[in-house]
This record gives C-alpha cells, sequence and structure tokens, in this order.
C-alpha cells in the first residue's frame, strides 16, 4: 500500500467526523482527497466519492432515526427530484461530455478540469453557508409548504450533486429550513438520508460506465464511517455553530486552491 493511500485513508476519518458534525461537508474533503492525495483522476474520483459519502451518511442518517431526529415524509418530498436529476446526470450527461470542452492555442479545457473548477465553486457558495449563521423558519402546518419549489429545487441539488459527486448537504440543508421550514436537528438528520440515498442511487449511475477499485472504495468507506461515529460524539460536546463556521473558513481557502491549481498551475 502507498503512502498517499494511507494519509488518504487517515483523512477519510475526518471526511466522516465532518459528516457527523454538522450532517454535510463529506463531499467537500472526500473529492479532494481522493484527487491530490490519493491522485485518483477526477471524473473517477466524483464517482468513489457519491458512494462512500452516500455510505457514510446513510450510517449517520440510521443513527439520527434512531433518536427520532428525520422527517421521512420530507426524505421522499426532497429525495425523489434528487435521486431522478443524479441519477441521469451520472448515467447519461457526464459519460457525454467530450474529453476537450474547447481548445485555443492559448489554453485548453479539459473535462476533468472542468468538472474540478465546478466543484472548487460549489464549495466556494457552500463555505459561505457554512460562514453565514443561519436562522430556523419553522411551522407544524405542511399545507403552506411549497410543494413545486421543493421539487424543483431538489432537481437543482440533484444536478449539481451529480456532476461533481457531491452529496449537496450543504444545499439540502438551507432548502429543509427555509422551503421545507424543519427544525436545525431534524434538518440534519433528514439531510443525511436524502445524502444518502441519491448520492448510492448516484453512484449505480458510473457502474458499467466506470472501471472501480472496490478495495480503495471500502477501506475509504470504513474510514469515513468510523469518522462518523466520532463526529457523533463529538457534537455532543462541541458547538455545532463554530465548528460549521471555522470549516467554512477551510472550505472557501480549498476552493479558491482548486481553481488557482487546475487554471493556473496544472
Amino acid at each position: 500500500m502507498e503512502i498517499s493511500q494511507i494519509i488518504g485513508y487517515i483523512l477519510a476519518v475526518f471526511v466522516g467526523i465532518t459528516l457527523g458534525l454538522i450532517g454535510s461537508g463529506g463531499s467537500i474533503l472526500s473529492v479532494p482527497i481522493l484527487v491530490y492525495v490519493i491522485k485518483i483522476e477526477p471524473i473517477l474520483a466524483t464517482a468513489y466519492s457519491l458512494f462512500v459519502v452516500g455510505t457514510s451518511a446513510l450510517f449517520g442518517g440510521i443513527q439520527k432515526a434512531k433518536e427520532k431526529l428525520v422527517d421521512f415524509k420530507k426524505v421522499v418530498l426532497f429525495g425523489v427530484p434528487t435521486v431522478l436529476a443524479v441519477f441521469i446526470t451520472r448515467k447519461f450527461i457526464i459519460p457525454n461530455i467530450p474529453e476537450i470542452i474547447f481548445s485555443t492555442s492559448f489554453f485548453t479545457l479539459k473535462k476533468s478540469v472542468l468538472i474540478m473548477v465546478v466543484f472548487a465553486i460549489v464549495m466556494m457558495f457552500a463555505s459561505i453557508r457554512m460562514i453565514k449563521p443561519v436562522k430556523e423558519k419553522i411551522t407544524t402546518d405542511d399545507d403552506k409548504l411549497n410543494y413545486l419549489g421543493i421539487f424543483l429545487q431538489g432537481l437543482f441539488i440533484g444536478l449539481v450533486a451529480g456532476f461533481v459527486g457531491a452529496g449537496g448537504g450543504f444545499l439540502i440543508i438551507p432548502a429543509l429550513l427555509f422551503m421545507a421550514k424543519t427544525p436545525m436537528k431534524i434538518a440534519v438528520g433528514t439531510s443525511l438520508f436524502i445524502v444518502a440515498i441519491q448520492s448510492l442511487l448516484g453512484f449505480l449511475g458510473d457502474i458499467g460506465t466506470q472501471k472501480l477499485d472496490w478495495k480503495l472504495i471500502l477501506i475509504f468507506t470504513a474510514c469515513s464511517m468510523i469518522g462518523v461515529l466520532i463526529g457523533g460524539f463529538l457534537a455532543k460536546k462541541v458547538s455545532g455553530e463554530k465548528l460549521k463556521t471555522s470549516f467554512g473558513w477551510f472550505v472557501l481557502f480549498t476552493g479558491i486552491y482548486i481553481i488557482s491549481k487546475e487554471l493556473f498551475f496544472s
């Protein structure tokens, strides 16, 4: 086993810790770790990330369900459009994007670079969501929910998640808070289940189109699941809001680094 893989597996624990603590952010760490530490090709790394984050989120979601912190009605409400969009994106859109998007005498935009740049942009938007405090807005009246808005938001989240190999928790949680009027603690648990379903079904779109290293995937996932347990324990000891803000700044600078590396220093 190469030293880079060992470092990657150690860092995978932090992927799980992030999911266990704040219910999102796993893919924001897993894709850069897979690409820059373990040296996995970006398109393949997004596929691996879907499995890793999906399995880890399911593990964490089951823990939240035992604590009655999951709204399964909203899992279905958001889950159907997001799963549909993720699967279509991974099965049909990603394989049909040309390897060379465009090329000039000065610059060539490759498919792998486009995915990493889009991922970095998503990271920076996610960081703003994490840095900025979120105020809950809840109601118990489901009749007041904007069902069409929730469906369209689910399609958008699934499209983004499928393209960059992200779980989309940083988009799902605000949507649950503001559009589905869900309390924060329940939003985190509900988000984990939505992330798990859309990520794992989205990963199915990659089977047959990608050559997968299952040994690497399963070890990375196991390390991440250990992190979920640690994160769940730390969540009872550490202020989630302070941690979310600190992690947000880390994500912002990581996004800037990825864009700089892919566009200017690759």
